[in-house]
């Protein structure tokens, strides 16, 4: 059973707070370190090849570990 169609008020509640928080400590991590001079050349430089390598990867982590493949 989905764990959203279970969850009460307060398990949702929950859920969306750690989503919110989770979401504003990596906004302050990316701003703090694309903020520091040499990632920022890297990424002015390599940003627009590394971010879909990085978001490719990421599916395919998330593609494998859930088992879509069969594998």
């Amino acid at each position: 059973m989905p764990v959203f169609a279970t969850a009460g008020i307060g398990g949702m509640t929950v859920y969306a707070v750690v989503f919110l928080v989770l979401v504003a400590v990596w906004c302050f991590a990316g701003r703090f370190f694309a903020t520091r001079p040499v990632i920022a050349k890297a990424l002015a430089r390599w940003g627009h090849i590394l971010l879909p390598l990085v978001l490719i990867a990421i599916g395919l982590l998330i593609l494998i570990e859930g088992g879509a493949f069969g594998l």
